[in-house]
């Protein structure tokens, strides 16, 4: 799969064909691309004449190198594509198999870790992007791709278009959200970065939306200058999001809906990270009697 100079192989051009058939995104293309490159490094030769001991002996290779289990699931599934699909020998994956991923708790910020997070933040674009990801649930990625026209002040909701899923669906807007947007727009307008019908949240070049490496550097120098030694990302601010809705009574029901689940399995995470539900439990210890 390695490009020639002159230009893409046929070989890696039907595998783009096969995923643009499909409308894969980009980034999953890139991904899988990324897969079959480095299998193709490892083999020395071109992937079509793998075998399934060759794909074996990959894996193995992997996990040797202690690549992570959602590191080697991402390989594994640009593999599985490629052998399947583009090749239709789907034989050749019979011994790759896809590892459990340890589960684990996300990372959760209290109210006031927040507050002092955002707070922290070195510039306005940021402190207001931050404050749209705890105050909506979204990803980073759906922050970033957000326009000034998604934001409806008078229905209060934020527009998502093909979030994760390639679904869109809408967001809550509250009231102090819809301020601090207001007032960045203003001064984003006067420092000239702020286009009619333009980026919500610009990138270096006006034209380009912020991209999600900038706003996870903003988030980590925020976490630091806030003295925050939890393990900080943006999507620690969707987790605390859903966290502290559930821990106000709102239905899990409608913090999926808001987060953009497709299966409450995914949202019912959050009730083992809710420490004010649990601080409300009494314990069967407190109802024994007297010793």
């Amino acid at each position: 799969m390695d490009t020639p100079t002159s230009g893409i192989s046929p070989l890696r051009q039907r595998m783009i064909d096969d995923m643009r058939i499909r409308q894969f995104s980009p980034k999953t293309q890139s991904n899988y691309i990324r897969a079959v490159r480095n299998f193709t490094k490892y083999l020395s030769r071109s992937p079509d004449s793998a075998t399934v001991e060759d794909l074996r002996n990959y894996q193995l290779h992997l996990v040797d190198a202690g690549t992570s289990p959602i590191s080697l699931n991402a390989a594994i599934s640009g593999l599985k594509f490629f052998f399947d699909i583009t090749l239709d020998r789907g034989d050749l994956m019979a011994r790759m198999q896809p590892v459990r991923v340890p589960h684990r708790l996300p990372v959760v910020l209290s109210r006031e870790e927040v507050g002092r997070l955002i707070a922290a933040c070195g510039s306005l674009k940021h402190q207001t992007a931050l404050s749209l990801a705890y105050g909506t649930g979204l990803r980073a990625s759906e922050v970033s791709m957000l326009k000034v026209g998604d934001i409806d002040s008078d229905r209060m909701t934020v527009r998502v278009e093909q979030g994760k899923g390639r679904k869109d669906r809408y967001a809550m807007l509250s009231p102090i959200l819809l301020e601090r947007l207001r007032v960045w727009w203003r001064v984003g307008r006067v420092q000239g970065k702020m286009l009619e019908g333009g980026w919500l949240f610009p990138g270096l070049n006006s034209l380009d939306p912020i991209s999600t490496r900038q706003l996870n550097r903003a988030i980590h120098a925020a976490a630091d200058a806030a003295g925050i030694d939890k393990r900080v990302s943006m999507h620690t601010l969707r987790h605390s999001f859903a966290t502290h809705l559930l821990e106000q009574k709102v239905d899990i029901r409608l913090i999926q809906v808001l987060l953009g689940h497709r299966r409450l399995d995914t949202t019912v995470i959050y009730t083992q990270v809710a420490t004010d539900l649990l601080r409300q439990v009494i314990s069967p210890l407190d109802g024994l009697p007297p010793a």
